[in-house]
């Protein structure tokens, strides 16, 4: 996901109810159009992968706001994008395979070739299902930690707060839901938007 104001996906806060949902320039602009200064003051905007606050000036017209945004994330204009791709050569297609040496002890290497396809199809599984089993885990950490970061700016003060925290990070998901059930609903809902993917699968 890229940081420019037209990819980045956030919602914005008042009190405990959401006002605005969608990208950070449709959120801004709408804001910005529909509330006025004392709201806006009180108005508080989550980043929804990171679940961090996302500080807004908003002072002056929306285009001086949306200006200063694009200065924060460093947003560039359609036209300064540089295509990175290689040209292509003509001739064979390179099939992706790079040779490299692999030091295993004898048993290891006994192990390998009586597997099915041998040792380099085996190896190449192996690391497929390593990689896979990693990203499972990146992805829960990320979606616990965004669950955190907002829970901590927007319910620490809501009953069962430190209990739910305990349950996300046991993964316990009914536990979790049970805590969480009677906090302000769109509170409660986007914490279960953050918190999709923070639980095993098998506990669904």
């Amino acid at each position: 996901m890229g940081n420019d104001l037209t990819r980045l996906y956030c919602t914005a806060f008042l009190g405990v109810g959401v006002v605005a949902s969608g990208t950070l320039q449709h959120v801004v602009s709408t804001v910005k159009d529909t509330l006025d200064d004392r709201d806006l003051t009180q108005l508080l905007i989550f980043d929804d992968t990171s679940g961090k606050q996302i500080d807004v000036d908003f002072r002056g017209k929306t285009d001086d706001v949306l200006h200063r945004l694009g200065e924060q994330f460093g947003d560039l204009p359609p036209d300064t994008e540089v295509d990175h791709q290689p040209a292509r050569r003509v001739g064979r297609p390179k099939l992706g395979v790079v040779s490299g040496e692999v030091t295993l002890l004898p048993r290891h290497w006994e192990w390998l070739k009586s597997q099915p396809g041998g040792a380099s199809v085996t190896l190449r599984k192996l690391i497929d299902e390593a990689r896979h089993a990693g990203g499972e885990q990146s992805k829960r950490r990320e979606s616990q930690e965004a669950t955190y970061h907002f829970m901590t700016a927007m319910a620490g003060n809501f009953h069962h707060y430190e209990e739910a925290l305990r349950a996300l990070y046991a993964g316990d998901v009914d536990r979790f839901y049970h805590f969480i059930d009677d906090w302000a609903p769109d509170i409660r809902d986007y914490i279960k938007k953050l918190s999709a993917n923070a639980f095993p699968e098998e506990s669904f």
